[in-house]
């Protein structure tokens, strides 16, 4: 039974953030939202929909350890295993923004989550800090992202109610699939011998990183790659500020063990410090030679192979 809810909860987890992000844009579209901004914010929070819900729904529920373990987790997933595997599908190009603004800006919050965490307690201030972070790291996105001369807003797709019922169906279906993935998750910690840390950043963190995973590997194999490596930073930034900072700020989080996290903290920070290295455009900088399209350097198959490897390895090291 503890399977089953598991497998139902991940189910309901993938479907809710696919269906919300369908129902919002829709609406966004009926109101003349611009696609930048819809891009921004609700495409990014509806892959970071299923982060958020089990996050928000552990620590009320007395879970710190999984809803840190499924933040930090699904920041080592979405580099290591998903960046890695597609890597080795397809080579990623870098945009200029990717490794001068994005990269720079999750390492920095990165190692200041480290800081955060080593109390024992993620306070409803720092909670507030870190959505003041994601607020203005947004509209400084915004603001350098130059906009079409003529934006077309896309026509909507459904009726207003229609698209009212997706959104909230959505919702209930991330509610729910979060309740049946945590009781899952925690009774096979239990069942297993194992703590729930240890479930959270590698089953539950897959798990709620799987919107992440299938749109890489959809960009990949339409060769569309240069959006694959910009979506999984921007993922990985919602996680650490939206996701872990709305959470904190509802509910502080507490009375976990922060000896045990510093182990997946430091493997978190390592694999940013490597993507770091592997897309420092060497040709453009070192070899002085220039791309012949809008790439700034590319993130090729053998550091693709290595983060995927690093990442088996993590996993092993973890059970």
């Amino acid at each position: 039974m503890d399977y089953l809810f598991l497998i139902a909860g991940l189910v309901l987890l993938f479907l809710g953030g696919d269906y919300l992000v369908d129902g919002a844009v829709d609406i966004a579209n009926r109101f003349k939202v611009s696609p930048l901004i819809v891009g921004m914010t609700i495409v990014a929070f509806g892959t970071s929909a299923p982060e958020f819900i089990v996050s928000l729904e552990s620590a009320i529920g007395g879970h710190p350890e999984i809803s840190l373990g499924n933040v930090i987790g699904s920041n080592i997933a979405n580099i290591g295993l998903i960046l890695g595997f597609t890597a080795l599908i397809l080579p990623l190009a870098v945009q200029k923004a990717t490794f001068t603004r994005d990269m720079p800006f999750l390492l920095i919050i990165s190692i200041l989550l480290f800081a955060v965490l080593k109390d024992g307690v993620v306070s409803r201030f720092e909670g507030i800090m870190f959505v003041a972070l994601i607020i203005c790291h947004t509209l400084w996105c915004i603001k350098q992202t130059p906009r079409p001369e003529k934006e077309t807003v896309a026509e909507p797709k459904y009726k207003l109610w229609v698209a009212i019922a997706i959104t909230l169906g959505a919702v209930i279906a991330l509610t729910i699939g979060s309740d049946l993935l945590i009781m899952g998750a925690s009774a096979l910690a239990k069942s297993w011998g194992i703590s729930e840390r240890v479930i959270a950043v590698t089953i539950v963190a897959f798990g709620t990183s799987i919107p992440e995973l299938v749109t890489s590997i959809i960009a990949a194999a339409k060769k569309q790659a240069d959006i694959a490596i910009g979506n999984i930073v921007g993922s990985n930034i919602f996680n650490i500020l939206f996701v872990l900072g709305t959470s904190a700020t509802i509910c502080p989080i507490s009375n976990y063990n922060f000896d045990v996290f510093k182990f997946d903290l430091w493997w978190m920070i390592g694999f940013v410090l490597f993507l770091l290295i592997a897309i420092f455009p060497f040709k453009r900088v070192v070899l002085k030679k220039s791309y012949p399209d809008t790439r700034y350097s590319t993130l090729g198959r053998i550091p693709g192979a290595v983060m995927f490897l690093a990442y088996t390895l993590y996993v092993t090291l973890l059970f």
